[in-house]
């Protein structure tokens, strides 16, 4: 009898052992496989927000390109008209709020829009990623540099003339109310910090401003390079750290996301913990038999449910499963918060936006006879109060796995990605001041309209702007040109383009008109908008319009196209005068 319960015991304790040997395996696993999603979520994160950083970098380099095409200049040292485009330009720009230097190729100061002590040096060591840049024919962006307490960004385009560069303009950006600052602001966690980080290591952008200047951890530094996202380590006031850094950004700066290692874990590593010390308990009182090991073997199985509940419950990412008709047979808790309603039982292509639904279809009707197969799309997806969310779509078709008996799509929502995206895309086509397409628009514009049939191109300018500007002020000369916009604008056909393409002169395209009386009677209306009384700050100002036209034939070069516009308007503006001169009362 006592062998047996001895046999009993022994038993009871060999199969506690077994059971918890497997428990602590399959935990271990489980903690892998989630560090490894984590680990790998992280990564991607860091991937897409500093390609966001770079493109807004790129965006600066665009405007001041943007701004030495538009406007030439003479590049000689001291030009009173060069340091008074540089300082008009300067005022209006969001990024070059600080100055900008005009320099020969060898760094030699030509004109500025403040006294040389008061903007850097191009020699000094800061702009060494900037002049690497340049030389390789892209813009350049230096590290970062202080100038009178300071904190100042540079960035560098080459003004070409014909074939061959011949002088830098640079612009300082304070990186203090820089663009980067305020999206990394945006990106403001208790739980970590973003920064965006110069070659040399120092914070030129946080999430909390105070970081603005410093160096970071030199293991973070030594990685900056790194094109790939990696993580870095180190020890920061005795606290193990872990940091997220995506290199290779323009001029060779990085973006850097760091938190603890304890938070960087979060609760995944401390539950796991907590069951393996529970099942390490289950071993010590293996002696209390087949009744404590059923209690036990019962109580890590819901402890293992409740993790994994709450860990998809508390996922950004939405998890569905769809049956080969597309309804939706099972949806993560995470799905009701995002999308405001639970989507079990409904089709998903009834949520799908009418523009892609067909796609969508198509794709999935595909993707249902590949055992195994991936489909990855972008989507917009209706929420309970009719608004279209953007999501990441990765569907797996797991019709033959038995525990699973469907299509499973893993869904992110992307939609501040995209509202990010399309904001770059539109400012790139559009002018900043009037909202109009600017000269790059009009001129794609302009070449597909001449592919198929003939184009009136209208070349308006303002006839007695630039005493608004000198006796009302630059904000008075916006204004003006804001107005004069509308009213243009109210003067065409839907199919038709206005443009602003610099200053005070404007573009009209209007596709299909190839003779010169289909465009007498909308000169006449421009004209008489143009002339028509302006209320600028409470004061009346009247201007006029000298306006040339250019009947382009198709296949006609755009740019001889506009050219040739400009042409027609300097000789009717060296015409006779005409009334509607500047007058402000």
């Amino acid at each position: 009898m006592r062998l047996r319960s001895w046999l009993v015991v022994g038993i009871s304790v060999a199969l506690l052992l077994a059971i918890g040997v497997v428990g602590i395996c399959v935990n271990r696993s489980a903690l892998r496989a989630a560090e490894t999603v984590h680990r790998a979520d992280s990564l991607v994160l860091a991937t897409n927000n500093g390609g966001l950083a770079a493109q807004v970098q790129l965006v600066s380099a665009k405007e001041l390109n943007a701004f030495v095409t538009s406007r030439p200049l003479s590049m000689t040292a001291g030009d009173p008209g060069d340091q008074a485009a540089l300082a008009e330009y300067a005022r209006k720009s969001s990024h070059f709020s600080y100055g900008l230097l005009l320099t020969d190729l060898t760094g030699n100061p030509l004109n500025a829009t403040e006294a040389s002590g008061s903007l850097p040096d191009p020699l000094s060591p800061a702009f060494g990623p900037l002049i690497s840049s340049l030389a390789l024919g892209r813009p350049g962006f230096s590290s970062l540099m202080t100038v009178r307490g300071t904190l100042l960004q540079a960035v560098a385009v080459p003004i070409v003339v014909g074939s061959a560069p011949e002088a830098i303009l640079y612009g300082f950006i304070p990186v203090v109310t820089s663009q980067l600052q305020e999206y990394l602001v945006q990106l403001k966690d208790d739980s970590h910090r973003s920064m965006l980080v110069d070659a040399t290591g120092k914070v030129g952008a946080a999430s909390d401003p105070a970081l603005l200047g410093t160096t970071v951890d030199p293991a973070i530094a030594a990685r900056i390079t790194s094109t790939e996202s990696i993580f870095v380590t180190y020890a920061e006031h005795g606290r193990s750290m872990i940091a997220a850094v995506h290199g290779g950004l323009p001029g060779g700066w990085a973006y850097v996301r760091t938190q603890s290692t304890a938070a960087f874990d979060g609760p995944v590593r401390n539950r796991s913990l907590t069951i393996n010390l529970a099942l390490l308990t289950m071993l010590l009182v293996g002696a209390a038999g087949l009744a404590i090991l059923g209690y036990r073997s019962q109580l890590v199985r819901r402890r293992a449910e409740e993790r994994f509940s709450a860990l998809v419950e508390h996922a950004p990412d939405v998890v569905t499963v769809l049956d080969g008709a597309g309804r939706v047979v099972y949806a993560s808790p995470s799905g009701r918060r995002i999308l405001g309603a639970s989507a079990v039982g409904t089709s998903v292509f009834d949520l799908i936006h009418p523009d892609e639904r067909a796609n969508v279809r198509d794709r999935f009707a595909a993707l249902v006879p590949q055992r195994g197969g991936l489909e990855r799309m972008q989507v917009r997806v209706r929420q309970a109060d009719g608004n279209y969310r953007w999501f990441d779509f990765t569907a797996s078709n797991q019709l033959h796995n038995a525990a699973l008996d469907g299509i499973v799509i893993n869904a992110r929502d992307i939609t501040d990605s995209r509202e990010m995206q399309d904001r770059l895309a539109h400012d790139a086509h559009h002018d900043p001041l009037t909202g109009l397409p600017n000269r790059r628009r009009l001129q794609q514009t302009l070449a597909d309209s001449l592919r198929t049939r003939p184009v009136a191109v209208l070349f308006v300018d303002l006839d007695g702007f630039k005493p608004v500007n000198d006796e009302l002020g630059h904000e008075a000369g916006d204004d003006l040109l804001r107005q004069v916009g509308t009213r243009l604008a109210a003067c065409l056909r839907p199919c038709d383009v206005l443009a602003r393409v610099g200053g005070d002169e404007f573009v009209l395209l209007l596709p299909g008109v190839a003779t010169a009386a289909d465009t007498e009677a909308l000169t006449e209306r421009l004209r008489t908008a143009a002339a028509a009384p302006f209320e600028i700050f409470g004061q009346e100002v009247r201007i006029g319009a000298s306006i040339g036209v250019h009947l382009a034939a198709p296949g006609e070069q755009p740019d001889t196209v506009l050219r040739t516009a400009d042409q027609a308007m300097y000789a009717v503006k060296n015409g006779p005068a005409r009334p509607g001169r500047h007058r402000a009362t």
